[in-house]
């Protein structure tokens, strides 16, 4: 266990914080030892620190996952099911998929992160969400050390949600393994969200297999976000915000462009928050090194040594401008510690 550590090469914002203790998890029982010997110590689990904002320094020991592995558990002709433990590099994980033929998650490719902090976020992107491949998620009560699983119905799944982020669920349960049902014969690519058919059509590729649809996912991806170990950044900052369509029909009265993606619900659009954040003037605006990146204005980026408050501050204002352009509240992706 370390003592007194930076924090900087722990967040992808490049947030130079302390941590008191910093513990490198390689097993459940690590982090069982850890609750029984310091059970009134804060804890904090952390991933790849790819979808948090440090606002201070954390007084207390965090948990930084790095158990690893992949398991193969049942397969058939259509399916595969497989184990994934925490401490698993997401986009290592898309890759092993992809590359052994087992589809669900080739949208996801090249998204920050490791698989314990796949269903806390219920992460997704072009057309994907990871709840649609969930079968279960192993965890430990941080205050209890009593194991419990979680099925896919348990788990709550919602647009960027899931029930470890209610109030009183954040931080208790930390997340050793996930279940995952992937597919194999007969399975379809979704390439109709985004620029994915464009990128596509591009390589001159007609019949798109997983991996090429992976790739194409990734060239997207780096087009539009700056890599966090040149830029530091979090991705999307903000959720896309859910309005009514008698909303969405105020708007393009005055925004006859705007954007918008229809759901489940009937009389519910998505809009994107960046398009929303960009007409609004926000996009490569900078202050001091805190800024909103200039390719892709859904993504504040830390130019140097910017703090998290300055980041947070960044947020708060492009939050009041939205609301009193749009009369649209924008809710932040990103998880904020301390302050």
């Amino acid at each position: 266990m370390l003592k007194d550590v930076s924090l900087k090469r722990y967040n992808t914002f490049g947030i130079d914080v302390k941590a008191d203790w910093l513990a490198k998890i390689d097993s459940v029982e690590q982090v069982l030892t850890i609750i029984d010997d310091m059970p009134d110590i804060p804890k904090l689990i952390l991933g790849e620190g790819s979808n948090v904002l440090f606002l201070n320094d954390f007084k207390g020991i965090v948990l930084h996952n790095n158990i690893k592995g992949i398991k193969i558990v049942d397969e058939n002709d259509r399916e595969i099911i497989v184990d994934v433990n925490g401490g698993e590099n997401w986009h290592n994980f898309v890759m092993w998929a992809v590359t052994n033929g087992f589809g669900g998650i080739e949208n996801l490719a090249l998204i920050p992160g490791k698989a314990g902090t796949a269903p806390m976020q219920n992460i997704g992107a072009y057309g994907m969400e990871v709840k649609d491949v969930i079968i279960s998620v192993d965890t430990v009560n941080m205050q209890t050390c009593e194991p419990k699983t979680f099925s896919k119905e348990a788990c709550d799944f919602g647009y960027r949600h899931s029930v470890f982020k209610l109030p009183e669920n954040k931080g208790r349960y930390f997340i050793h393994k996930v279940r995952f049902k992937l597919f194999k014969k007969n399975y379809r690519v979704n390439t109709s969200y985004g620029a994915i058919q464009s990128v596509l059509q591009r390589k001159h590729i007609l019949n798109p297999g997983l991996i090429d649809v992976a790739e194409a996912v990734m060239d997207i991806r780096r087009s539009k976000l700056p890599d966090p170990a040149v830029t530091g950044n979090a991705g999307s900052f903000f959720k896309n915000p859910f309005i009514s369509t008698d909303k969405l029909k105020e708007l393009q009265k005055v925004y006859p462009q705007i954007p918008f993606y229809t759901t489940e619900k009937k009389d519910i659009v998505k809009i994107p928050a960046g398009w929303l954040i960009d007409k609004a003037g926000w996009k490569d605006k900078r202050f001091g090194d805190a800024g909103v990146h200039p390719k892709q204005a859904l993504v504040l980026v830390n130019y140097g040594n910017a703090t998290g408050m300055d980041i947070k501050n960044l947020a708060d204002q492009i939050i009041s401008d939205i609301l009193e352009k749009y009369d649209i509240l924008l809710q932040p992706e990103v998880n904020f510690i301390g302050g």
